[in-house]
């Protein structure tokens, strides 16, 4: 080997580091898998108010959480001790998000495939604000990219039956919904600006949000015991969706492919749907599927610099 000649073992930190990129983004899909469900659990449960729900199913995740982390041997305690900056991005996602989620599913539970096709934007807005981070731009993909899942949005709230329907309750169970999406983009893209936090801390988090929680619902609303169906809904969904997906969310974003986590997340809306007209809580048309396409179809435009790499 001469002086200039890289030994054989350089490679593989670029290799190690690959994979790694790779096994992050893997975990972080597992939770999209996961988040396919919610719509359905949180329709199951739709009858109870939403800071209830909101308390009941964050103080789920957080026993997950603790579970989980002290199963793996991680400190579950002092890793909560971090900068404000962290718990106001946790806080602020992980309680605004799932406050508007909940609500506009509470104002318009006859309305579940639209509201949920409105609150899966999100993915949409994880790849159009990823563009933004250090390193990266938006392009004329991007922009129409966000055009495409505008025109599946008005789609949406024109209704299925070929004319406008924006009856006062839906109207904000639409902007709820729209909230929750832009919300949960943010909140995944500036987690990205705290890779270093351990991602045990989101057991915090949820912590807090279901403390937030109970105070709101005391503060102003009733409480409303769960009947039949709603007690396993609300189980799964602490523990599932609303629980052990945040926190494979969590690593995907901090460690992960951030763009291909945003592509792969587009296969919740269809899934999503498909599973509310399956079980009989919502039904289809050719208005819900076209903007099942055009809302998924933007997002492959938006993110085909990514996939044409891959």
């Amino acid at each position: 080997m001469t002086a200039n000649a890289l030994p054989a073992s350089a490679p593989l930190p670029t290799t190690r580091a690959t994979s790694d990129v790779q096994r992050a983004t893997a975990v972080g899909s597992l939770a999209i898998a996961l988040w396919a469900s919610a719509g359905l659990l949180t329709t199951l449960a739709s009858g109870l108010p939403p800071f209830q729900m909101i308390a009941t199913t964050f103080g789920l995740a957080f026993l997950t959480g603790v579970v989980g982390g002290l199963l793996r041997g991680r400190d579950v305690i002092g890793v909560l001790r971090q900068p404000w900056s962290v718990w106001l991005v946790g806080v602020a996602g992980l309680f605004g998000y799932h406050a508007f989620y909940f609500l506009a599913f509470h104002l318009a539970p006859d309305a579940a495939v639209e509201v949920n096709l409105l609150n899966y934007l999100w993915p949409l807005c994880v790849v159009l604000f990823s563009a933004l981070l250090p390193g990266e731009r938006l392009k004329p993909a991007h922009i129409l990219g966000a055009l495409c899942g505008l025109a599946g949005t008005a789609l949406i709230v024109a209704g299925r039956g070929g004319g406008l329907a924006l009856d006062g309750g839906h109207l904000w169970a639409y902007a709820s919904a729209l909230a929750a999406a832009v919300i949960w983009g943010a909140y995944s893209v500036l987690s990205r600006r705290f890779g270093d936090v351990p991602t045990e801390v989101v057991g915090g988090f949820c912590l807090v949000t279901a403390l937030l929680g109970l105070g709101c619902h005391l503060a102003f609303e009733t409480m409303v015991m769960p009947q039949g169906w709603a007690w396993l809904a609300l189980l799964a969904l602490g523990i599932g969706p609303d629980g052990l997906a945040f926190f494979l969310w969590d690593h995907g974003m901090k460690r992960g492919d951030i763009r291909a986590l945003g592509v792969l997340s587009y296969a919740v809306p269809p899934a999503s749907t498909l599973l509310l007209i399956v079980a009989g809580q919502a039904t289809g048309g050719w208005s819900v599927w076209t903007a099942c396409g055009l809302i998924g179809g933007g997002a492959l435009l938006a993110s085909w610099d990514v996939i044409r790499k891959k």
